[in-house]
């Protein structure tokens, strides 16, 4: 028998807000335990919550882009269970009616991964495991989070994967939190169920916790889907449990049976008045949507004639893409500004994270303004490369770096006479050449561009080298 893969994805992102969801404790990562927290986030007899405003906005904001319906009005709910890194033992949450629902993303392949909700929430504590003791630090408790949560529409690893990038992306973009997974700022449960090819009904599910790397959820859902055949294939039953993934060892393990809705026994938050979001506000947000990923890309690709893996490379980043956008505008070929990013500004921004920032010391204006000089014939591709690597070092527009006699060309007889030089000049590589080797011929090219800083037209040049290395000594 033949077994499928069915898997959904529930999805936590810590939302940018600069105060946490129910008090003005900062949001921001890290700093010494225990540190930034309050009555209000340990939930001490006699403090109250206040709901964050721009929580709920960035919320509805993440629902429009994800094509969901925004509820008018909702409610928090307290999920009450016990466990040490929730010092209320209990979660101020959504249950039945969320902020959004019913939205849907499409997947390369075609297939459409419903979301059945997106729901606002706290975060809470951490745990932090050493030397045979856990500690908690609870710095973290209250941060405001959405958790997006999709239908089972998953049959792939691949697709799992690609949805998760996408989502990352699109949160981003929207610019209501930075998904630093390395930090917890996005991380995803993963719910993990076989049944045999061609039926309908669901498997028993699993559900593994906190998955925040792209390729520990990869080897996660594999080993997960590993297990459940081979229990399955014996004639056994997979139990409903909670999972704990061990990348050293690439196992799952059981953190506790898999909990129902029931066993949180949620009801309305008492302490918290209903969520009114007005019409008025929900248009007011989707005006603010930029131009998502998705939309941005299959422009680059109708309206600059990029290539799709480079238009999907440059809206990785979006102020790289807004960048890109800029320059392709002033010029006559937009894969002349694809290419200079692509190859010479990304070599420049190694991290991810200097990417995201955008941060490039040549504008949009001045590096349209130097392929301009390459499109009108001024000056070559090699000299462009040079002069692009010394605005990106100095900061300097290309009018100071290039001299009136870069941009006048080159005529025939000093071509010719640079040439005769560089056979002079490198008489070995002009025998070599000569012998039949005709990779010697790129040192003598190499000497001409390197003489007339890349003005020579490589054709006229190879063809003048070949027929001078021809004429009798």
């Amino acid at each position: 028998m033949e077994y499928e893969l069915v898997c959904g994805l529930e999805t936590h992102v810590e939302l940018s807000t600069k105060t946490k969801l129910f008090c003005d404790c900062p949001t921001a990562f890290g700093g010494e335990p225990n540190t930034r927290c309050c009555p209000v986030c340990l939930g001490l007899p006699g403090s109250l919550p206040k709901l964050n405003r721009e929580a709920v906005g960035f919320t509805v904001l993440a629902g429009l882009a994800l094509g969901c319906t925004i509820s008018p009005r909702s409610h928090m709910d307290r999920k009450n269970y016990c466990y040490p890194d929730l010092p209320k033992a209990y979660q101020i949450s959504q249950y039945d009616v969320p902020l959004c629902r019913d939205g849907q993303v499409t997947l390369s392949n075609g297939r459409v991964i419903r979301i059945a909700r997106i729901h606002l929430e706290e975060d809470a504590g951490k745990l932090i495991h050493r030397q045979g003791e856990t500690c908690i630090d609870y710095n973290r408790c209250g941060v405001p989070l959405i958790e997006v949560v999709t239908e089972p529409d998953f049959r792939s690893v691949e697709e799992a994967r690609e949805y998760l990038e996408l989502l990352r992306l699109t949160m981003r973009y929207l610019g209501i939190s930075d998904c630093k997974m390395q930090e917890g700022s996005l991380r995803s449960d993963v719910n993990v169920s076989l049944r045999p090819k061609g039926t309908e009904n669901y498997g028993v599910r699993t559900e593994i916790k906190n998955m925040n790397s792209f390729t520990f959820m990869e080897r996660a859902i594999r080993y997960e889907a590993r297990r459940q055949e081979a229990i399955l294939r014996q004639g056994g039953s997979v139990s409903q449990e909670t999972l704990r993934y061990l990348p050293e060892q690439d196992r799952t393990e059981p953190m506790r049976s898999k909990e129902d809705a029931q066993d949180y026994r949620f009801f309305p938050e008492p302490d918290l008045c209903t969520v009114a979001v007005s019409p008025e506000w929900v248009e007011k947000l989707r005006g603010s949507l930029p131009e998502l990923p998705r939309e941005k890309q299959a422009r680059f690709q109708r309206e600059y004639g990029l290539p799709e893996e480079d238009a999907k490379l440059l809206v990785q980043h979006r102020k790289i893409a807004e960048y890109f956008d800029e320059t392709a505008r002033e010029v006559e070929e937009p894969r002349n500004a694809a290419r200079c990013i692509l190859e010479q500004v990304f070599r420049r921004l190694k991290t991810e994270e200097e990417k995201e920032q955008g941060e490039i010391p040549v504008p949009p204006e001045e590096l349209s303004g130097l392929i301009r000089l390459l499109e009108t014939k001024k000056i070559r591709r090699d000299l462009l490369r040079s002069t692009l690597e010394t605005m990106l070092d100095t900061g300097k527009p290309w009018k100071e770096i290039l001299k009136p006699e870069d941009l006048e060309g080159i005529s025939p007889e000093k071509l010719r006479e640079l040439c005769q030089k560089a056979i002079e000049n490198n008489a070995k590589a002009a025998q070599e050449y000569r012998d039949g080797k005709e990779k010697a011929l790129k040192a003598l090219m190499g000497a001409v561009m390197r003489e007339c800083r890349g003005k020579a037209d490589p054709a006229q040049t190879e063809a003048l080298l070949k027929a001078l290395l021809q004429e009798p000594r």
